[in-house]
Order: C-alpha cells, then structure tokens, then sequence
C-alpha cells in the first residue's frame, strides 16, 4: 500500500501559523517543503519497530524494577543474603539505571552525530544485554547497582537516537504518530515489566528472572538496528559538512532511502534525495554545529519549551508512582505483594490505553489544550493521593483512583508530546544536541526525584510528598500558559 500523491506543503511554523501550537504534529518544525513521497505502510514498519524497542526496554525496565523491589527485599524469596536493604539502598536500585541514562545522555552530545543514529541505537542494545546480564547474575548489591548503570547508559543512548532515527526516516505523512507511538511502546514495556513482575514476585530470586528477560528483547533489538540502513539525511548532513564524497555519500542516500520506502517509492528516490539536499542547504545545515549556538535565539527558545516541558514531566512525580507503583499499593492495602503487583498491571494497562487515546487525538485537539487539560487533572490527582494519606488511610480505593487519574491526564498530556516536541523543534544540525540536553534533563530530573522519594517519603510522609508533587504540578501549569503558547516560529 503506498500513500497517494499530495501537494507540497510548508510546515506550518513557517506559514506563520496563528493558532498558537506549536506546530503539526506531522511534520517537523523546520524551514522544510515536503512533496509527495511514496512509500510502503509494510517498509515503513521495521524502521519504527526495532528502534522503539530501545522504549520498550526503558518502559520494562521501569515496570520490572517496581517488582523488583519488593522481591529483592523479601527474606524469603530474594535468594540473598544481602535482602535487608534501606531506602538509600533501594534508592540506589531503582535510580541507577536513571544514573547511566544521564551518562549515556552526556556521551550522545559528544559522539552522537559521528556515530550517527543508528550506530548508536546498535550501542544502545549492547549496553542493554550487558546491563541486564550483570543485574541478573549480581552476586552483591554494587554489582547490581553497576548493572542498573550500564543497563541506564543504553537508555540514554537509545532515549535520544530513537526519536531522531524515526524522524528521518518516516515518512512525512506518517512522522508524527510514529513518533508518538515510541511513547506507546515505552507504556507497552511498563505493562510488560508489571506483568512479568507480579508472575515472578514471589519466586524464589524472582528479581534476576525479571532482569533477564530483557536479554531477548536487547539482543532483537541490536540485531534488527544492524540490519536496518542509516539514516538518508544524516548521511547528507555529512555530505555537505565535507565529512566524505558527496557523490558517494549521495549514492549510499539513495540505497538507504529506497530500503526504507520499500518498492513503492520507484524511481524518486534521487529526486528526493536532491530534495533533501536542498533543503539542508536551504536552511544553512552545512555550518558544523557549536555548542553557543544551542543558547542563543531561536534554539534557546526551543530549548526552553523542550527542556521546561521534560523537566516539569518527571519533577511533578511521575518517575515515583511508577517505579514505586507495586509499593503504593501495598501501603494503600494491597498487603501481600502478588496483590500490590497486580493492581500495578492494572495501571499499566490502563496507561496504554490513555497513551493510545493521545495519540489518537493529539493532531486534532492540539498540544496545548491537551497539555493545560492533563496537567491540571494531575493536580486534582496528586492532592487527592496526598490526602489519601493524611486523611482517609482506611479507604484505599482513594488512592487506586487517584493513580488511575494521574496516569490518565499524565499521558494525555506530558507523556507524548513532551518527547514529540523535543524531537521535532529543533534543525537537522542542531538535533543532536540538542536533543541530548533535553534528554540529558529529563533524565537528570528523573533521577533526582526516584532516588530522593524512598528517603523523602520517611522523612516527610506519603501526604506532604504528594502535596509537594502537587505544587510543582501548579507550577507547571502556569509554565505551560504563561511560557508555551508564546513559543511562536521558532524556524
């Protein structure tokens, strides 16, 4: 099935859109004119899937380490001698993997535009069966912790090439859900992490089964990424920059170009190639990116919408009700942690039916209706399961419908557009880097808050911890009114 012929058309940042988005969802905000591009639904698949894997195995690793948890501190079936963890220690656990995330973010803004995305997708994948073998086989607990580090590394790598790598390659027409259904994948893994998690949550060393059935998915991963071509406008990014022989360099564009629109595309892929050349040129692409430039005009204007709406997406305290998700429902009284784990599927599943509903919707209702509308039901929802805690502790059914309410709005709003924007707002040149800051940031956020929560909710309690959550949800709120909307043609 190919897509049939369409007129060519600005985005709509560069028409001057009035609307006040930031743009269609479909296409990338750049200086770009797409004309019809043909291609095959079945071709276009594979160049999605294997690079939404490195998703899925961020989002498993988030459902599996919040069943983990509670296996590796049982004393009758962690295996271990070493199961009589504190919160630090379990702190150190759940937030390690967040740790080599914000590594692998520093080494993607040093390295990633040589490797390109899919050589660092391939790292990626390694990174991810070695970081899981090494959590699995752990004979102590810093060995677990290097583990849940090297594992993280492949999530920052993979985190920041995926978007990139679906980006340009998808087909214009198609770009934007693809792009929305990476979020998609990452829930799909959290449900798969839950669902893994509450089978082997009370086996005896149930938690190195749940770190070792990432390896398939890893090694699946690495091994499609391989066989899937580079990226054709990362390759004509260098082509221009004078990093190899334009003429070959355009001839391996064009190979790459025609594997990833399958047999539809038919003799246009060297049209569409030298359209892709124009339009690199066009927007002044063969400058070789500079750290300076990345805070100055209209990058920091996108570098205040990407990095304010990631920062505010993990610091309103998402990273805590979902690796300690199984936890909260043991204390809200889920006692036995087969039932705490369950309810957690419950909410996994329910999240990827709200992450399909966004998706859904997004182009049709636009981000910031969908942004002010989620973020202000996460506000009713974080002070609700704050006062759960501080006023009703003997209904717990309070605090079920609370999460439900805070991952439903969450994903209508953060969830998938804060990784949609950060993926489209920025120029060819300047993505990597960009990107790599954003993700740098929201990584670093996330792992402030999952390592600081355990400790924060001795210290404070449950409801204060939640209340707080709530403010900083506030505060985003007038962020995404006061900030957002005035974020106007950034190209």
């Amino acid at each position: 099935m190919a897509s049939g012929p369409k007129q060519p058309r600005l985005s709509s940042l560069q028409k001057g859109d009035s609307s006040g988005e930031l743009g269609d969802a479909q296409e990338p905000l750049l200086n770009e004119v797409h004309n019809s591009e043909n291609y095959s639904v079945l071709a276009a698949i594979l160049p999605f899937l294997f690079p939404a894997l490195g998703g899925l195995l961020y989002g498993y690793d988030i459902g599996a380490t919040s069943c983990a948890t509670i296996s590796v501190e049982s004393p009758t079936s962690s295996g271990i001698s070493w199961y009589n963890l504190s919160s630090v220690e379990i702190g150190l656990i759940t937030s390690g993997s967040l740790y080599g995330a914000l590594i692998g973010s520093l080494l993607a803004f040093n390295v990633a535009d040589f490797l390109g995305r899919r050589r660092e997708l391939i790292s990626a994948a390694i990174l991810y069966l070695l970081g899981a073998l090494v959590t699995a086989l752990a004979p102590d607990l810093p060995v677990m912790v290097i583990g849940r580090v090297v594992f993280g590394i492949g999530i920052g790598l993979a985190m920041h090439a995926a978007p990139m790598y679906i980006a340009e390659t998808a087909p214009s027409e198609i770009r934007g859900r693809l792009i929305s259904l990476k979020e998609f994948f990452i829930v799909l893994g959290m449900v798969g992490g839950y669902g893994i998690g509450s089978l082997l949550v009370d086996t005896v060393a149930g938690w190195r089964y749940m770190y070792t059935a990432a390896i398939p998915l890893a090694v699946i991963m690495g091994i499609g990424m391989w066989w899937l071509p580079a990226s054709p406008r990362w390759i004509l990014l260098r082509a221009i920059q004078g990093r190899g022989n334009m003429h070959e360099l355009k001839e391996t564009a064009i190979s790459c170009l025609c594997r990833l629109r399958g047999t539809a595309i038919g003799d246009s892929a060297p049209a569409q190639v030298d359209e892709m050349l124009a339009e690199l040129s066009y927007v002044g692409e063969e400058k070789e990116a500079s750290l300076g430039e990345m805070f100055h005009g209209k990058c920091l204007k996108a570098l205040v919408i990407g990095a304010g709406l990631v920062l505010f997406q993990q610091i309103t305290g998402q990273p805590s009700v979902l690796y300690y998700a199984a936890s909260i429902f043991q204390s809200a009284g889920f006692s036995e942690a087969s039932d705490a784990t369950r309810v957690s599927i419950l909410l996994g599943v329910f999240k990827l039916i709200m992450t399909g509903a966004a998706v859904l919707v997004v182009d049709r209702l636009g981000r910031r209706p969908l942004l002010l509308g989620g973020v202000s039901g996460m506000v009713i929802s974080l002070f609700l399961l704050g006062s759960y805690y501080l006023f009703f502790d003997n209904a717990p059914i309070a605090a079920v419908v609370a999460l439900l309410l805070y991952v439903g709005c969450y994903q209508l709003s953060f969830g998938p557009i804060g990784w949609l924007m950060i993926s489209e707002i920025f120029p060819l040149r300047l993505r990597g880097r960009g990107l790599s800051i954003a993700v740098l940031v929201n990584f670093a956020a996330n792992a402030l808050v999952t390592f600081a929560f355990s400790p924060l909710k001795v210290w404070l309690g449950a409801g204060i911890l939640f209340y707080a959550f709530g403010a900083i949800a506030v505060a985003s709120l007038v962020f995404i009114f006061f900030i957002v909307p005035r974020q106007r043609g950034l190209h």
